[in-house]
């Protein structure tokens, strides 16, 4: 037999390659969606008409690194926030993108536990990458792009004044 059938595990990547890869496809998923690479820091609301409106915040933004939030135009009934919602971050020296969680206002600690087994940290990104993977792939097939993306306005500070009348 050949060297390469001998060892089969070299013909199929493994978890850590597999994870990557889909970090990688999600970035450039992303980038074709959004291009959130070019966008200035602020709120932006996608309509296609079918009236789910796809909301994304660029939240920080690093030489090479993007914080963002992506989120649908939906109320969950007991957290009072959009759902689904993924808070991601790009790199973009890197070209890959990870979902950091997709619980709204829940870090991955209090979805595991403080000190969750490395195996299952390791299975909450995979599920939490390929769902957003499915996501993004969804609301291309929806028709949302850069093109339907809109900037929102953001919500002016009251002054000292205005509180005061």
């Amino acid at each position: 037999m050949s060297a390469v059938l001998d060892n089969r595990r070299s013909l199929l990547p493994g978890r850590f390659e597999f994870l990557m890869g889909l970090y990688a496809e999600n970035y450039h998923r992303l980038t074709r969606l959004f291009q959130p690479q070019q966008l200035a820091p602020g709120r932006y609301v996608s309509n296609v008409d079918d009236g789910l409106d796809v909301h994304l915040s660029v939240q920080e933004r690093h030489p090479y690194t993007l914080e963002l939030e992506l989120t649908y135009d939906f109320v969950d009934i007991d957290t009072g926030r959009r759902a689904p919602s993924a808070q991601l971050r790009m790199y973009t020296d890197a070209h890959v993108a990870e979902a950091l969680h997709c619980h709204p206002g829940r870090h991955l600690w209090q979805v595991l536990g403080p000190f969750p087994p490395a195996h299952s940290v390791f299975q909450h990104r995979l599920r939490m990458n390929g769902f957003l993977s499915r996501w993004l792939e969804y609301l291309v097939e929806q028709g949302h792009s850069v093109g339907t993306l809109v900037p929102q306005p953001q919500p002016q500070p009251q002054s000292s004044e205005g509180a005061r009348k």
